[in-house]
């Protein structure tokens, strides 16, 4: 490269003070890009963001207020999505993204809006966007010894410092190819856990996947399946039906219901768990435990799907899982409020139990377990 300046890759950065008086170019835009340059800008002489491909921004804080991934990650919500054809649902996500501000309007709208990407999550973005501490340009088309040319324009921008924030390569040097093979950036992996070539299961691969929402609840369904196929208390498919799965999400399709995504590694997460969960008999049954509690039905169905509801049955379950479930939003808010105000808004709240209940007996009665 020509370039005489500092650059790195994101995964050195250490601290914003490098960029001190400086003109960075940071190359790329998830979220390890993004927070960067919402850092720098607070230091540097200018900041600038280049994506081909952009992306949907959102913040932590979501409706009313809530955690994001509390409000958007639901039964509910995921049955909603996952039933609408792929055209309706782009066009209620994009919507929904949007809100917040136009992204159009702020240079980050996705190229392509037919598949998911890894959403950014960064409450600062916008603001530093629109009081021109960080700039978004399209991709580089060439670096210079001081400069930058990006794709359009032939107009050289002076940069001091370039910070490569384009992800991650994995291998598994220690192994075989014959026991596990990386090609275009995946594996042949059943469940994105086991190589169903092998002759006995005795090796798993734990967090190769990019789920949409938070890894670690789906990183602990993973073992929790994978110690019972180790112990024999859960057997793999046959060969024939483990490859043909592997096979299938290789192709990586668009859907023409629900979510569609950009790379084989990318999933669900909902989905997801709830599959491995009824390997080992630990998913909830929602249509069970409505005539049994009706109010915790209701709670597993509309609220967060955390993991205690895969404690409340099976394999490890857990006495306390039922009061978490119920008390996770009071436990969630505890911190912020942290000043007494009297809630007169009694009415409305009535109204929104009564909805979800009749929403929940359309969506039992329709086949959803």
């Amino acid at each position: 490269m020509k370039f005489k300046g500092s650059y790195f890759h994101s995964r050195f950065y250490k601290h914003p003070d490098v960029f001190q008086g400086k003109r960075v170019l940071v190359v790329g835009m998830g979220n390890s890009g993004v927070d960067i340059a919402v850092e720098a800008s607070c230091v540097a002489e200018k900041v600038m963001i280049s994506t081909g491909r952009g992306a949907w921004a959102l913040s932590r804080v979501f409706d009313n207020g809530y955690p994001w991934d509390m409000v958007f990650i639901t039964r509910f919500m995921n049955l909603v999505r996952n039933s609408l054809p792929g055209p309706i649902l782009g066009w209620m996500i994009a919507n929904k993204m949007s809100q917040w501000f136009d992204h159009a309007n702020y240079s980050l709208i996705p190229q392509d809006r037919r598949v998911m990407r890894e959403p950014v999550l960064n409450d600062d973005l916008p603001s530093r966007i629109i009081t021109g501490k960080i700039t978004i340009r399209p991709k580089v088309k060439e670096f210079k010894e001081n400069a930058v040319v990006f794709q359009g324009s032939s107009e050289e921008e002076p940069i001091d410092i370039i910070v490569f924030a384009t992800g991650y390569t994995f291998s598994f040097p220690f192994l075989e190819e014959s026991v596990l093979k990386v090609e275009n950036k995946q594996a042949s992996l059943y469940k994105y856990i086991f190589n169903p070539h092998l002759e006995k299961p005795t090796l798993a691969i734990v967090g190769l996947i990019k789920p949409f929402g938070a890894v670690m609840p789906v990183v602990e369904m993973q073992a929790r399946w994978i110690t019972r196929v180790f112990k024999g208390l859960c057997q793999l498919p046959p060969v024939t039906t483990m490859v043909k799965e592997v096979t299938e999400k290789k192709q990586n399709k668009i859907h023409w219901f629900g979510f569609s995504f950009d790379e084989v590694l990318k999933t669900d997460c909902l989905v997801y768990v709830d599959e491995l969960a009824s390997f080992i008999g630990s998913k909830p049954n929602l249509l069970a435990l409505f005539f049994k509690e009706p109010k915790l039905a209701l709670e597993i169905f509309f609220g967060p799907c955390t993991n205690y509801q895969y404690r409340l049955a099976g394999p490890g379950k857990w006495a306390g899982a039922r009061n978490a479930i119920l008390t996770q939003w009071d436990r969630t808010l505890k911190p912020t409020r942290t000043r007494v105000i009297e809630d007169s808004s009694t009415f409305c709240p009535y109204l929104l139990k009564i909805f979800g209940l009749f929403a929940l007996f359309a969506a039992l009665f329709l086949g959803f377990q």
